[in-house]
């Protein structure tokens, strides 16, 4: 899997998905401009010691991502979607998309790919899931239809 933040805010946050990343082999795409530091403190102890087994790439645009993987599936995130994340189905090869944590993605994005946009199911008011803890539900969705590739 590719797990793609677009201009993510929260250092905790990314350090979190980074672990994650590590842990599932998924590869971490990092959209700039980010909200931190890649020096931050908060990030790095977030992470643990696991940023050796993570394969993080940079990018200046979420459609600079979408150009480099052209025969990739792509699903965005959003709480905006009427379908739900387990009624995607997944490649192991798959760009999920996240956005900011106190906007999500633009407007513009969702728009362009109505059929792309999923969303991850929760009860009345609550907005939105914390994004590290929507990364995992999401990742480990795909990884699930994917048969989990070489994990044990």
């Amino acid at each position: 899997m590719r797990v793609v933040l677009v201009q993510p805010e929260i250092p905790g946050n990314t350090g979190n998905i980074a672990r994650l990343c590590a842990a599932s082999g998924s590869i971490l795409h990092l959209v700039r401009p980010l909200g931190f530091s890649t020096e931050d403190r908060h990030l790095k102890r977030a992470g643990l010691d696991y940023w050796h087994l993570v394969n993080i790439r940079y990018h200046d645009s979420v459609y600079e991502v979408l150009k480099e993987y052209p025969e990739s599936n792509f699903h965005l995130l959003t709480t905006k979607a009427a379908k739900r994340h387990s009624d995607a189905v997944y490649r192991a090869d798959d760009l999920l998309v996240f956005g900011r944590e106190t906007a999500g993605l633009s407007a513009e994005l969702l728009q362009e790919h109505p059929g792309r946009c999923v969303r991850i199911p929760m009860k009345d008011p609550a907005r939105s899931l914390n994004l590290a803890n929507s990364v995992a539900v999401v990742v480990y969705e795909a990884l699930r239809q994917t048969g989990y590739g070489d994990l044990s």
